[in-house]
């Protein structure tokens, strides 16, 4: 590179800085360091080629924000002076007047001290005298180097054919390699002493030549600390303002920089020079065809032979404040046949769920005891030491970890070796108040809002989520409220002011959070999704209903609504619905063979519709980063990962994960440099593997390209039902007319 001033004098006002592409350099012949070099930095140019190149290019010339200073030039050639160090901030500058033009040519003599302050500090020459080479003398070196020199003494060969043999095709034949020299080369079985001979004597020539030096600097780097700078703005007073506006010394500066500031005008309306270059070059390395590595890499994996064993991963979640931590629910590997000849084995070993984290690969840190086997459970979002579970038996659990977070986070100096902790639940819910089937998946309701006995949605003051929804096979979607019922919570009350309350007996160290709920726990709102008994929802069906419950006239009891829509894609039971978090309209969903995604409000079926891939999908999730990828499980235990942006007809990639089903898939955002997905399967082991850039890297107009890629979708379901109805609507008459016609014939 070029040495780099730490200072930049202003340039005198008969020269003009300016900066020629190369494009214009190759047509003026004065390219860098070609034509024009530090020793010989002149150029004439023609006035006339100068006009000829504005007219020509117009505002492309680089001339053109100087047009009416070559115009008023005198003389019918300009200087072009090429600035190799940068002295006035540009690689060349035009001289302006003639007379700066015979300065800069005239052979540079002995300058006076007088003339030498009038001039720029640029034109301020050194005046001591250099030294003068002087002639060689030789001491007869060149003797004893030619000696020494390597010569290429080997007799040259030339291969050559007659004119009229050219292209004609040649024949081999064989030969006697005895009567040729050199014809062949013999091995023999022992080492040949030519070539084993050891070096004891070399001549060596040396001559000395002048020494070599280079040397550079750089600004004084001295010792890095830390420093402040305060300051408070000062203003001039409006007398000051208007003697510095109206001064000499401004409008000096203005008509010096004017000229300047057209041209980085005019040169930012031809190019963006906020465009960042940066991030478009990673943009164009995440496109298509890219380099980098678009696979999932295994980060850690987690299995215990003990609680494990035999078993298999239902659900998985990330703790939401303690990172590296992971929770999973174990379940029995075991037909509905099979769990009833076998119930009292499954009495001695209880169900769990198993706290990992990534600082102790080998054990879990925390057990949660389950009175069966955990299908779905969830953090507390408004605290996250509060979990809750969906049991097979229909029964929902709470249990309170609050007494466990130092265990979680590593903090607990006083753990015993290879002791993991066992919490037990705080409250179950009866069995005769829960569903009848097993809880597929438990959710609780934001801490902004509660629903009512009615259904109807309250605003919660207290900004604490109190509320969880369950679903479950039997068709029934239940609401449940942790809160004490008001009746139990007055006579409590009550009894408080009377006596002192007694504290509540807890023999296993279970805390009382919720006591009152234990056994006796009871869903607010009981949702029931089909409305009569000859009706039962297929494998593959999916209904959108209201929750609102309706009042009957005359009994005057509650009953749920009507499903507005159902809708029968997947050829399988579906196990994902799940709405998009970039937008809160679409949905995902997962059965079968096959996968869809809905709008809501959009009744006309799903606007996108995967077609049926050759092994079952089990799972699906989409990713926390890119609005167009999600990640789907399948039951051979391979990941699709889409990109809608990229193929919507196939997955961009298939990777094979394990040997046997996906169960769970969770994606992790850990910081904006490494993203985790959590993928657990049928033999109980949890996969943790890490996102790579290109999957967890969003484009920056990803999800307004995904916005109008769900319109055009839209706008093609409508299309299609209205051809629909027309059809529709063409045959009808058309039978219509055959009718008619047929009555005429037999009425004749």
């Amino acid at each position: 590179g070029r040495p780099q001033h730490s200072k930049m004098y202003c340039h005198p006002n008969d020269i003009l800085p300016l900066t020629l592409t190369s494009a214009t350099q190759e047509l003026f012949g004065c390219r860098c360091d070609e034509d024009v070099t530090g020793d010989n930095p002149y150029k004439i140019l023609r006035k006339e080629d100068i006009v000829q190149d504005m007219r020509m290019r117009a505002a492309v010339s680089d001339f053109s924000p100087m047009k009416q200073l070559v115009l008023d030039y005198p003389e019918d050639e300009l200087l072009l002076v090429y600035d190799r160090d940068f002295i006035y901030g540009s690689s060349f500058y035009l001289v302006l007047t003639a007379d700066a033009k015979e300065r800069h040519l005239k052979p540079v003599v002995a300058l006076g001290v007088e003339v030498a302050l009038e001039r720029e500090p640029s034109e301020v020459f050194a005046t001591q005298k250099t030294s003068e080479p002087q002639p060689w003398i030789s001491l007869g070196s060149e003797q004893e180097i030619e000696e020494e020199s390597v010569t290429d003494s080997r007799p040259r060969y030339r291969i050559s054919r007659v004119r009229r043999e050219f292209g004609a095709p040649i024949f081999f034949s064989d030969r006697n390699a005895m009567e040729t020299k050199d014809g062949f080369i013999e091995c023999t079985p022992y080492q040949d002493k030519n070539f084993s001979l050891k070096q004891m004597e070399r001549h060596t020539g040396v001559q000395t030549i002048p020494n070599l030096k280079s040397s550079s600097t750089q600004t004084q780097w001295t010792y890095p600390r830390s420093m402040c700078t305060q300051y408070e703005p000062r203003e001039f007073s409006e007398e000051k303002k208007e003697n510095c506006l109206q001064s000499e010394k401004l409008k000096n500066f203005v008509n010096s920089v004017a000229s300047r500031f057209e041209m980085a005008i005019q040169q930012n309306e031809i190019m963006d020079v906020f465009f960042d270059d940066w991030k478009a070059l990673s943009e164009e390395d995440s496109g298509y065809g890219r380099k980098a590595d678009p696979h999932l890499k295994e980060y850690q994996s987690f299995t215990d032979l003990h609680f494990s064993k035999e078993k298999t991963i239902s659900n998985i979640n990330w703790h939401p404040t303690i990172n590296g931590v992971i929770a999973v629910a174990v379940t029995e590997r075991l037909s509905f046949e099979d769990r009833i000849n076998g119930s009292t084995k499954l009495l001695l070993n209880p169900s769990l769920i198993l706290f990992w984290s990534f600082s102790d690969p080998i054990n879990p840190q925390l057990l949660l005891e389950c009175p069966d086997d955990v299908f779905s459970f969830e953090f507390c979002p408004s605290d996250p030491n509060i979990i809750v579970g969906g049991c097979m038996n229909g029964q929902v659990v709470l249990w309170d970890i609050s007494t466990h977070v130092e265990q979680l986070q590593g903090t607990r100096t006083n753990k015993r070796e290879n002791e993991t902790p066992v919490v037990r639940y705080c409250a179950v819910s009866g069995i005769e108040n829960g569903h009848k089937a097993p809880i597929t998946d438990i959710q609780w309701l934001p801490g902004t809002f509660e629903v009512s006995r009615m259904g109807v949605p309250m605003e919660n003051k207290n900004g604490i989520c109190v509320q969880i929804v369950t679903c479950a096979p039997d068709c029934c979607v239940m609401f449940w409220d942790i809160r004490a019922p008001r009746v139990l919570q007055t006579m409590a009350d009550q009894r408080k002011q009377k006596v002192e309350e007694k504290p509540l007996e807890n023999p296993h160290g279970v805390p009382n959070t919720f006591k009152h709920l234990d056994l006796t726990w009871k869903p607010l709102i009981r949702l029931q999704l089909v409305l009569s008994t000859t009706f039962c929802p297929q494998d593959g069906e999916l209904v959108y209903t209201d929750w609102k419950l309706e009042k009957d006239n005359d009994s005057g009891r509650l009953f749920s609504a009507k499903p507005s829509h159902r809708f029968i894609i997947h050829d399988g039971q579906v196990n994902t619905v799940r709405r998009s978090p970039f937008f809160k309209d679409i949905i995902l969903t997962v059965g079968g063979w096959t996968f869809a995604i809905w709008k809501e409000g959009v009744t006309n079926g799903p606007i996108i519709q995967s077609s049926c891939s050759q092994k079952k999908c089990t799972v699906g999730y989409w990713s926390q980063s890119r609005p167009a990828v999600l990640f789907i499980g399948k039951e051979d235990g391979n990941i699709d990962v889409w990109d809608l942006l990229e193929k919507t007809h196939e997955p961009s990639q298939t990777q094979n994960i394990t040997a046997t089903q996906i169960t769970c898939i969770k994606p992790w955002i850990v910081s904006s440099k490494q993203h985790l997905l959590a993928v657990s399967d049928h033999l109980g082991t949890l996969h943790i593997l890490e996102i790579p850039w290109t999957l967890r890297s969003p484009s920056s107009n990803e999800k307004l390209s995904m916005s109008k890629y769900f319109e055009k979708e839209v706008d093609r379901l409508v299309y299609f039902e209205k051809r629909r109805e027309m059809r529709a609507k063409e045959k009808k008459d058309y039978e219509a007319e055959e009718l008619r016609k047929k009555t005429v014939r037999y009425s004749i």
